[in-house]
């Protein structure tokens, strides 16, 4: 059996991975800060699909919790197959109205757990010739929006990047941009989500069945809906001056409130 590990694992697109992966029959490393709920899923899903889960409680704002995961993902003895780098929050206000401690906090969870998560996972996936690594992104990463899209943009870039440095090595490397999903996400991050257009919103479960799909088959960026497929279409042609006022408007319009 393989093992996947999945940050973030509790809630939201992380849970929905970990449902899925175990269903199919994966072992799981679940890592998230909450002890309490890690060990409820890893519980759940142990006695529901027979796999073996195992809990692995981490903050990846922190140093130490970036490099505990990171020891596990190097472990040669019990490899990780599948890495979900899941992790992330947003944050509520324009810029500069967010305090810098929470903006390093977000490209510290962001950007620094992701690089090194992804290289201790891929340098072990290396020397074996397998293995395979989602990057959670997001379809901000496409438009001019502030620090988290910002962030996002960062995400898919190294994944691309590294996707084609590893090319031919066996090891796959995936981004996988959502658009809006309901989760936990926005709630904890304090964002009103009554304005949201209903067709606007992405089922979790679904999101990961075609994450998985486009993983199969190779490709370094996910977008898995038509619908925003279709957004995004319309995106990669519009000017960038005029992009950035729509993004702008849509955000305020949108977005946190």
């Amino acid at each position: 059996m393989t093992t996947a590990l999945i940050t973030g694992s509790t809630a939201g697109i992380g849970a929905a991975f970990a449902r899925r992966l175990a269903a199919d029959g994966h072992n799981l490393v679940l890592v998230a800060r909450d002890t309490k709920r890690l060990r409820e899923q890893a519980t759940e899903l142990h006695d529901r699909h027979g796999i073996e889960a195992e809990v692995l409680t981490a903050d990846l704002a922190t140093d130490d919790g970036i490099e505990a995961v990171a020891k596990r993902l190097s472990d040669r003895k019990n490899p990780v197959d599948l890495l979900v780098n899941n992790a992330g929050f947003g944050n509520k206000g324009r810029y500069l109205d967010v305090a810098m401690a929470d903006e390093l906090k977000m490209l510290k969870v962001h950007c620094e757990a992701v690089l090194r998560l992804t290289s201790a996972a891929t340098e072990a996936m290396r020397e074996r010739g397998r293995g395979g690594v989602v990057n959670v992104a997001s379809v901000a990463a496409f438009v001019p929006r502030g620090t988290y899209g910002a962030s996002k943009a960062w995400v898919v870039q190294f994944t691309q990047g590294a996707a084609r440095d590893l090319a031919g090595s066996g090891v796959r490397l995936m981004a996988l941009c959502p658009g809006f999903v309901r989760t936990e996400f926005h709630e904890r991050a304090g964002m009103g989500t009554d304005n949201i257009p209903g067709w606007m919103w992405l089922d979790a479960d679904k999101l990961v069945t075609a994450a998985l799909a486009d993983l199969s088959r190779g490709r370094t960026v996910s977008i898995p809906d038509p619908r925003y497929k279709a957004l995004m279409g319309v995106v990669k042609v519009m000017p960038r001056g005029l992009l950035g006022g729509v993004s702008s408007k849509t955000g305020r319009k949108y977005g946190p409130q």
